[in-house]
């Protein structure tokens, strides 16, 4: 079982407190949990949130026994306990993955494991993460980032992305999505510099298409075009491109595709199909094309993913 150390530092905000359990916790592998989540702080009794008190019961030993290690949202910018940036620092001398939701990226910044490495932060503090961190590479407009073993993701529902991803890349897609729909969460969004992830895409912030991408989903196997979509959603081809742009950061083309591949990569986790037919149901069409934009996308080949996955279930 993968162990995950969640770090609270006080005053800890508590959705993002919240949320390594709720997504990490959900995760089922062969019918045994994938995670082991525990919620550790400097100093284990009552600890502050933002907006009631929690009790925690361990201290930072869980850091030193855990895989991954998650600092959720604080309050506290400044001055961050130094028993907590030595945890922090000895995790990741010794290759733990470790990963910030929301302003948690204050503190890895503060522990100095953020330095000339890519990162973002909930938008509405990034200029004084700028100010105070400037030889951190900030990237505040993306819903999490990975550089290296070290992951940060922007505010509040984009730390459900970063631990989907956590569990995409631990356990696959099809495990990933299917623990997106117990936690009523959206599929797994691209948001990052990984090797699973294609580009990072800013939060999704409009519904006005979300019924046509519904749609599109369950028709991924078909030729859409813009035009179909557009008919769908019962406006003009500019303006669904505008819109599909503003809400999901892609054009209405490129969504298809990160989709296509998506669903892929679950076929060849679930499947034994051959690989044309994988190609025909995920709307890539032939095998060549499956082969061009999953190498491009995971820096595998079908095949080659295909086992490395099937290796996991």
């Amino acid at each position: 079982m993968h162990r995950v150390a969640v770090v609270a530092v006080p005053p800890a905000t508590t959705f993002d407190l919240s949320i390594p359990e709720l997504v990490l916790g959900e995760t089922i592998k062969d019918g045994r949990p994938g995670y082991q989540v525990r919620v550790c702080t400097a100093y284990p009794g009552p600890v502050a949130t933002s907006s009631l008190e929690v009790t925690v019961r361990h201290g930072l030993e869980v850091v030193d026994d855990a895989d991954t290690v998650i600092v959720t949202g604080t309050g506290a910018r400044e001055d961050i306990e130094p028993s907590v940036l030595a945890a922090l620092r000895r995790a990741s001398a010794a290759g733990k993955r470790i990963a910030a939701i929301c302003t948690g990226a204050f503190v890895l910044a503060q522990a100095g494991l953020l330095d000339g490495r890519s990162a973002t932060t909930y938008w509405a503090k990034s200029e004084e993460f700028s100010a105070r961190f400037p030889s951190v590479q900030l990237r505040p407009d993306v819903l999490y980032v990975e550089d290296g073993n070290v992951l940060t993701s922007a505010g509040l529902s984009a730390g459900i992305d970063l631990c989907l991803h956590l569990v995409r890349s631990d356990y696959g897609a099809a495990t990933a999505n299917a623990v997106a729909r117990l936690v009523v969460a959206a599929p797994v969004r691209p948001g990052g510099q990984a090797q699973f992830i294609a580009r990072p895409l800013p939060p999704e912030t409009g519904t006005s298409l979300a019924a046509t991408r519904a749609w599109a989903l369950d028709r991924l196997h078909e030729p859409l075009t813009r035009a179909d979509l557009a008919a769908h959603a019962t406006t003009s081809v500019r303006t669904l491109t505008r819109r599909f742009h503003d809400e999901t950061g892609l054009s209405p083309l490129q969504w298809l595709l990160h989709q296509r591949v998506i669903r892929a990569q679950e076929l060849l986790e679930t499947t034994d199909l051959p690989m044309g037919q994988v190609a025909q149901l995920s709307g890539l069409a032939t095998t060549d094309s499956l082969r061009q934009h999953l190498s491009r996308r995971t820096g595998l080949t079908p095949s080659a993913y295909r086992a490395a996955f099937t290796q996991n279930q």
